[in-house]
This record gives C-alpha cells, structure tokens and sequence, in this order.
C-alpha cells in the first residue's frame, strides 16, 4: 500500500494497545461475550471453574486447588486475549475514523436565497443546512456539506478526506461537479447545491463504517461462525456425556472418575478457540487495510466479494492508458523533410495549451533542437481550434500553418487548389490502425497550398500495466477495457495494455448488458467509474468503485468509495479482498489441524486415572495428567495472542492459481498447526516442571 496515506497505523500500535486492554476487561459483560458463541463458551467454562475454586476453598475439591485454580487464570487469559484482539482492530477503526472526525467541523455557510452569486446571503451554519439549500463557497472557505456545484469554477484542497496534497478543479457541469463537506476551496468561488441532510453526508457515512462496532458481518464470515457454532456444540455434547460415563466407568473398573474441570479445559481446548477469538478481529482489520488504502466500504459484503472477482471492467482513459494523447512521430509527406514537418507542426501548436498540442512543441525540441521561439519578434497571429472548423494554427511570416483532423485539412488543401496526396492518406489509416490518431499538418503561402505531413497522437499504455494484468490473469481474473473508442482504437490499445478483452464505443446500456452477462454465467464483476452515465453499471456491479472525484450519482451507485480517485486501485482492492478470505481460511485450517495435538495431549490425561492404559497414546511424554491438561490450555491461549499481527496483518496475497494457493496454505497453516502445538505443549509442560508447578 502507498506510504504516504496518513490513516495506514501499525499492526500493534503502542496507542492503541492501551485502550485494547481496557477493551478486553469491559468485553466481559455476558451480553458482549454472547455476540461470539465460540468465545462465550469458554466465557461459561471459565465461570464454572471459578465457581468449583471457591467450592474447593470451601473444603469441597472436584481436584487439586492449585490445578483448578491455575486452569481457571488460564481460561480467563483466553476470554481475554480474544477481546483484546477484537478491541485491538477495533481500535485502530475508531483512530482511522478520529482522523476523519478531524475534517468534520460545524462551519459558517453562506446560503444563497437563488442559485446565482449575486443571490441574498444569509450566514448560517453548516448544520442547520439542509438538502436542497444553495450556498456560496468562496476562496479560503470550508465547504460546508456535500453538493454539486451549480456554478463557477474553484480548486479546491481534499487532504482532509484523502490525505493528498494536491488539489482539484471542481466545475460546474461534467462529472467533476462534486464537492465534499470538509474540504476547502482555495481559489476562485462555486455555488453548491447541497445533496445531503446533517448526518448523511459522506464524511458521517465514512466514519459509520469505518467505525469497527458497527460492522455488520459477512454472508462467509457468518457462514463461518455457524459452522464454528455447529463445531462448538458437537464438542459440548461430547464432553457433556463424558462425565456420566466416566462415573460408570469409574465404579466398575475402580478408578476415580474425571473431575469436572478437567471436562471443562477438554472442552475449551477442542472447540475452535483460535479462529473464533480472531474472527471479528479479521473481518474489523480486513475493512481497516481497505480504509489505509484510501478506500470507503460501504459495505462489508462489497470486500469480501472482492476477494472473489472473475471479471474486471477497467476504464481505459487514466486506467490503462495515461488520459492524454501525445505526439510521438513526425511522419513527412513525400518532398517534405522531418525537420520541416517538425518546425511547421511546433509552430501551429506554440499557443495550443491542451496536452496534445504540449507534447508537440516538446517533442520537436527533443528531436531537432527547436528551441526558444521569440513569439512577440514573429508577429504571429494565433488561430485557435473551433469544433467548425476542427484545426487550428499560426499565421506568420506570410504563411498560414495548420494542424487538424485529416478530412478538415483534406477540405481546406483543396479549397485552396492544392492536392491532398494519397502517400499522406496511407499514412493516416495506418497511424489510425495502429490505435492512434492522425493530426495532418498544412501550409498555405504564396497561394498555394500544400499537405506536410502526419502527427501520430498516441494513447500512451502506462509503464508496467501489462505485468499487472498478467498478475491479475495469474489469479483468475479475466480483464475486460471499456473505451468509448472505435474497435480499431480499442483493439490495438487491448493488445498493447495485454487485457483479456475490450468493449468499444462503449455506452451505459453496453456496459450494463456486458455486467449481467458475465452475471449470469455465475461470474463476480468488478468495475470502477466517476460518472452519472457509469451509475447503472456500478449499480449492476458486484463490487462497484467509483472515484471521489465522481459524481453524486456515481458515488451513490458504487458500494466503494476510492478517495484517491485512481482507477487502478480497484487492482489493489481486489488483492485486499483475497487477503482477508485467505487470512480465515488460513487461521481456521490452523485453528483445526492444532486440535489434534490438544487431542494427543488431554485425552489420556483427562482418563488416566480411570483407565490408565490410556498412558500409551502419552507420545510427547508429559509430566503428569495435571501438567498435561494445565500445557494445553496455556497453549491454548497464548497461540491467540502469537496469531494477532497475522489476524491485523492478513495472510499475504501473491497473484497465482488458487490450487497453488491452496496447496500453500494447507502446507504452511495445515501442517504448521500440526506440529507447532507438539512443540508447544511439550515447551509449556518442561517450563511447568522445571518451575515445581507440576
């Protein structure tokens, strides 16, 4: 993730670690620890221990003192950990949601009494705005709630949302005409219509859901939890039945039965303790990577489809390619230099501001040295383009020099009795095959017109774009580019960026069909926008980015916010996705292959002194019952607080194929959650005896 956003904390944060354990006391309320079934039995099983320890001072003991009460600490540890874990992403949510707090401040609005700058004004404050006010927003001022500029034209500084330095142009019109409460206008002035009551602004939307306390769990989180609950009640019928029968067994072989807190620590170490202390914390700092990556969820459901996307629909204009059409050759007509073509096409273009007619004047410099024009000792007569005439130029030293669409320059060569020559209309459906586009350059002197030459206007594919969707294609993700360009354009700018398709001349009823088709061959779509024509099919999408530069409407119809407006971010989104499905998967696989271990280490302990045989499956040579089921327990919880940073942090996402994927993570938490309780327990069980405690 980028460096620089000012919300990305640390995994454990000295500011948030003392909170978290303040956090972890108040969870002990039973309503709180109801909300995790897993946890809360455990909850009940440290309560019934702590009730037969006070039993035991009484004179009644079901064990040793010293043992009931060491597991009692031990199951409170656990309760503990797992709420410190929970209040620790918890509270890294609430400080990303403070710093958006930060930029919402009760301002001074100047409310209009008509949508016009020379309207009334009436000074109020921003909350008592309502939707549908009109307020004017003047240099220096805060923008006092969430609008669309009805007029004028500002830049405007959104570091408070986006924690970016550089500002933005908001204008009337176009879909740049939003604005967001909190922000500043730095010049100029707009006229907003406001779009939201108090409340329901953005900024209050984003820090409802930042807000870790408020996350509403996922469809597979909560898919998850039932299977951790059905695990959980199938272990407590187990150990529930355990004891009658250890009292039968206990008379007719004549041993002593197994004591109820040795039923409760069997318990406690069997059912799912691991992945069900860290299942919020995973899903609370899934949504906090995301909010780090500058990005708003608005709904948890939207991140964990991302970790699921088949198709990607990525705009090509500032996705795939870098927005602007640049010059990149100078193509001569027949009896015309390069030279000539450059210094001709640099001079037509001196006074064109847009990025084409720049990357002209700089190209001709770097190929042949034309520098330092003095435009006042030329006495040159500018012409600008119009969308009549569709060229435009210079006028100097008797000459009249012009640069434009093929067909425009072809007309005004021939009106003026020169020839359009077909070397030159080769060359302009060749550049146009080629995904360019053909700006054809003329000169008029003496009376006589003549074609100079082409200059390629290229859509230039961002550097290192074609890695990335080979990344993306590693993890099997179809791309598919949406351009409003002609299939010509469309299909050399597809093969150059390397996407898996292309949809051309691309109009919100296509892209909308495109959506549901892929939808309906059971496929999860993905796509990024900013305008109001891209709402439908943010609308249709499964995970929907719109940009925060976007429109209302957009932003509205997307279930993701991109506060950076940068359309490749829905690259990183989906990676962010992955991470917190593979981050469950792996801690639950861990959670369930480290049972066998605690199988291996209680199991004979808890039988032992009913049936003493049992002593045989004793394979890691424990010290006593006692220190046995005492280790196991101990492990039990510190292995929490061991697997916290990974929970925060997440299992790292590589692009690759899901059975590689697979394979990996069986390997690394499968058989790591197999051997890594041996070595643990056995640890523990050495420390206890080495300490006299066992």
């Amino acid at each position: 993730m980028p460096p620089h956003h000012k919300r990305a904390f640390g995994l454990v944060d000295a500011r948030f670690v003392k909170p978290a354990l303040l956090g972890a006391l108040t969870r002990l309320k039973p309503r709180e620890q109801a909300k995790n079934p897993v946890m809360f039995v455990v909850f009940l099983g440290s309560l019934f221990t702590t009730a037969l320890f006070f039993i035991g001072l009484a004179g009644t003991l079901d064990a040793p003192l010293s043992f009931i009460g060491a597991t009692t600490v031990w199951l409170w540890f656990t309760v503990l950990f797992a709420n410190f874990a929970e209040a620790l992403a918890e509270g890294r949510s609430r400080a990303q949601a403070a710093s958006l707090r930060a930029a919402k401040k009760s301002v001074v609005a100047k409310k209009l009494s008509a949508p016009r700058r020379d309207a009334g004004i009436t000074l109020t404050t921003s909350t008592e705005l309502r939707r549908g006010d009109v307020v004017l927003v003047e240099a220096g001022d805060i923008v006092p709630g969430d609008g669309t500029v009805l007029d004028g034209i500002a830049s405007v500084d959104e570091s408070a949302i986006t924690g970016e330095s550089a500002p933005v142009i908001r204008e009337s019109g176009g879909d740049f005409s939003s604005v967001t409460g909190g922000t500043r206008v730095l010049s100029d002035w707009v006229v907003v219509a406001i779009t939201a009551n108090p409340g329901e602004a953005f900024l209050d939307r984003m820090i409802a859901m930042v807000e870790g306390a408020r996350r509403q769990k996922t469809p597979n989180e909560i898919a998850l939890t039932v299977l951790l609950v059905a695990m959980t009640l199938v272990f407590l019928l187990a150990c529930a039945t355990l004891y009658p029968f250890s009292l039968y067994a206990a008379r007719a072989a004549g041993g002593a039965p197994t004591s109820l807190t040795v039923l409760v620590a069997l318990l406690v170490c069997l059912i799912p303790t691991t992945i069900g202390g860290l299942l919020s914390a995973i899903g609370v700092a899934g949504m906090g990577r995301l909010m780090s990556a500058n990005v708003i969820a608005t709904s948890g459901r939207a991140i964990e489809a991302a970790g699921d996307v088949d198709v990607l629909l990525l705009d090509k204009t500032g996705t795939i390619t870098l927005g602007n059409r640049q010059a990149t050759r100078f193509l001569p007509a027949p009896g015309v230099s390069d030279a000539e073509l450059a210094n001709a096409a640099q001079l037509a273009s001196l006074a064109d501001e847009t990025p084409e007619g720049r990357s002209i004047v700089v190209l001709a410099k770097e190929r042949f040295n034309l520098r330092e024009r003095q435009l006042e000792e030329m006495h040159a007569h500018f012409v600008p383009f119009t969308a009549q005439t569709r060229m435009s130029g210079v006028d100097v030293d008797g000459r009249q020099l012009r640069k434009g669409a093929a067909d425009a320059i072809r007309q005004q060569v021939l009106e003026h009795g020169g020839a359009f020559p077909g070397e030159v209309g080769a060359l302009v459906d060749a550049v146009a095959k080629q995904g360019s586009t053909p700006l054809v350059v003329s000169e008029l002197a003496s009376g006589r017109a003549r074609v100079l030459g082409v200059v390629e206007l290229k859509d230039i594919v961002k550097g290192g774009i074609r890695e990335r969707f080979a990344e993306l294609r590693r993890m099997g993700i179809r791309t598919v580019m949406v351009t409003g360009d002609n299939r010509l354009t469309a299909a050399a700018i597809a093969a150059e960026a390397g996407v898996d398709d292309f949809l051309a001349e691309a109009t919100p009823e296509a892209k909308l069909a495109l959506i549901r088709a892929h939808q309906a061959e059971g496929r999860l779509v993905a796509m990024t926008g900013d305008g109001t024509n891209d709402a439908p099919a943010l609308a249709q999408a499964d995970v929907a980015v719109a940009m925060n530069t976007g429109t209302q409407a957009a932003k509205e119809a997307g279930n993701m916010v991109d506060l950076d407006s940068s359309p490749t971010k829905l690259i990183e989104i989906v990676a962010i996705g992955k991470e917190m499905l593979m981050t469950r998967g792996a801690l639950t696989t861990f959670s369930l292959a480290n049972d066998i271990a605690k199988y291996f280490a209680i199991l004979p302990a808890a039988f032992a002194t009913t049936y003493p045989q049992l002593g045989a499956l004793n394979v890691m040579a424990l010290a006593t019952p006692a220190s046995a089921i005492l280790s196991a327990v101990i492990f039990n919880a510190l292995v929490i607080v061991a697997l916290i940073p990974l929970a925060l942090g997440g299992v790292r996402y590589r692009p690759d194929s899901a059975e590689k994927l697979l394979r990996r993570n069986l390997f690394v938490y499968g058989v790591g959650g197999l051997i890594v309780p041996f070595a643990g327990i056995k640890l523990i069980d050495l420390a206890l005896v080495a300490l006299g405690w066992a």
